[in-house]
C-alpha cells in the first residue's frame, strides 16, 4: 500500500518523532542530505543510507518527504534560504541585485554536489518564493515596467543558477581531473604558435590568467548594464535609489 503523503504545512505542525534519542525533523533530513551529498555525491543519497546516518528506520523519511527527489527539492530551497540570510534591500537597485546574484552563486558553490542536482529545479517552496519576490521587488521598485521586470528577472535568476551549476561541476570533479583541466590553458593554449592560431597566441597570457576563474561576476555586470539600459529607456527614465532625492 502506498504511504500517505502529509502536506508540508501539516508535517511542520506534527510533533517531532524520535529515533535512538535523535529528534527527527524535516531540517535534520535536509542537513544530513547536504552532508551526504558533499561526502558521497548523488549515489550516496539513498533512503537506506539516510536512515543509517540519522539512526532512524529508513521509512521515517516519508513522514517528511514524498521521496528522495522531494528531499532534493527541499535541499535546493535550503540553499536559496542561505543565499537570502541577512540580506536586506538598500534602495540601490544595482547594488541590491549584484549582492543577490553573488549570494545565490556563493550559496550553491558552498555545496557543489547539491548545486549540480538542484540548480535546474523549481521547488515552489518558501525560500525560493522569497528569493523570487525579493528580485522582482528590486526591479519593480527601480521603475521597470512589469514586462521588462519579468524579462530581466528571468535572465538574472537563470544566469545565477546556470553559472552555479557550471562552476559547481568543476568543483565536484576529482582533484586530479580538475587540476588537469586547469593546466590545459598553460600547457596547451599558451604554447600555440601565432602562425597557426594568431588570436589565441595574442591573448594567451590573459586567457591563462582568467579562464580558471568563474566568469559569473563579469556576466552579472553585463546583465546589470543591460537592466540599466532598459531602465533608462522606460517611461520616465531611470529613477534614483530610494531615499536619494531626500539626500540631495
Amino acid at each position: 500500500m502506498a504511504k500517505k503523503v502529509v502536506p508540508e504545512g501539516e508535517r511542520r505542525r506534527r510533533k517531532p518523532a524520535k529515533a535512538g534519542g535523535v529528534v527527527l525533523s524535516e531540517r535534520l533530513y535536509i542537513e544530513t542530505a547536504l552532508r551526504m551529498l558533499q561526502e558521497h555525491g548523488r549515489d550516496g543519497l539513498t533512503v537506506r543510507r539516510l536512515g543509517a546516518a540519522i539512526g532512524a528506520d529508513p521509512s521515517s523519511l516519508y513522514r517528511y518527504f514524498r521521496s528522495t527527489d522531494d528531499l532534493l527539492l527541499a535541499v535546493g530551497d535550503e540553499l536559496a534560504g542561505r543565499a537570502l540570510r541577512g540580506w536586506a534591500p538598500t534602495g540601490d537597485w544595482r547594488a541590491d541585485l549584484r549582492e543577490l546574484g553573488l549570494r545565490v552563486h556563493s550559496a550553491y558553490l558552498a555545496h557543489p554536489q547539491a548545486a549540480i542536482l538542484t540548480a535546474s529545479r523549481v521547488s515552489g517552496r518558501s525560500h525560493e518564493i522569497a528569493a523570487d519576490e525579493a528580485i522582482l521587488g528590486v526591479l519593480r521598485t527601480a521603475g521597470l515596467p512589469d514586462a521588462e521586470t519579468v524579462r530581466v528577472y528571468h535572465a538574472f535568476i537563470d544566469q545565477a543558477l546556470a553559472f552555479a551549476a557550471l562552476d559547481a561541476a568543476a568543483l565536484a570533479l576529482p582533484h586530479t581531473a580538475r587540476a588537469a583541466d586547469e593546466a590545459v590553458w598553460q600547457a596547451t593554449y599558451a604554447r600555440l604558435p601565432a602562425g597557426t592560431h594568431p588570436h589565441i597566441a595574442a591573448t594567451a597570457p590573459r586567457l591563462v590568467a582568467r579562464m580558471n576563474t568563474s566568469a559569473y561576476p563579469t556576466a552579472l555586470e553585463m546583465l546589470l548594464d543591460s537592466a540599466a539600459a532598459a531602465l533608462n529607456s522606460a517611461p520616465g527614465g531611470a529613477r534614483p535609489p530610494n531615499g536619494a532625492d531626500a539626500a540631495r
